[in-house]
């Protein structure tokens, strides 16, 4: 049986659950973008709950990676300056959309945000644009 959709299931259970309980604990949405944002820009008082929760994802994915190596391993066949730009055209894409997939696609749909629902969707259909378009470009596979 393929294992695949399981462990999305489990995954995306996880997420919905640590969400939902940072937003019941804290009252604060979890927003990656914006949490990045203020570890770097807000008052004093408010950067340290930030740094620790970007600490905890890289944290996370380290110790992941030392449980099973094979887990992240992926090739860039798109080349590291190519991987370079698209991470920088998303660092402008969330600014400009005033969040990221995981502040309005987990946490603004569930909370019925209709700007949430409208920018999730245009997210997708740029994403796919993207993928196509860079695809055709660069001949990828």
């Amino acid at each position: 049986m393929h294992q695949g959709w399981i462990n999305a299931l489990i995954g995306g259970s996880l997420i919905g659950a640590s969400v939902s309980l940072f937003l019941l604990v804290s009252g604060r949405v979890a927003g990656i973008s914006g949490i990045v944002y203020g570890a770097l820009s807000a008052p004093k008082g408010e950067r340290l709950w930030r740094r620790l929760f970007i600490i905890g994802l890289v944290l996370g994915g380290l110790v992941l990676n030392a449980h099973d190596p094979d887990f992240f391993a992926d090739d860039l066949s798109a080349g590291l300056e190519i991987t370079i730009v698209a991470g920088l055209l998303v660092g402008f894409g969330t600014t400009l959309g005033s969040g990221c997939t995981s502040g309005h696609g987990i946490c603004g749909i569930s909370r019925m945000s209709p700007r949430s629902l409208v920018a999730t969707i245009v997210f997708i259909i740029a994403g796919a644009l993207t993928v196509a378009v860079v695809k055709k470009t660069f001949g990828l596979t």
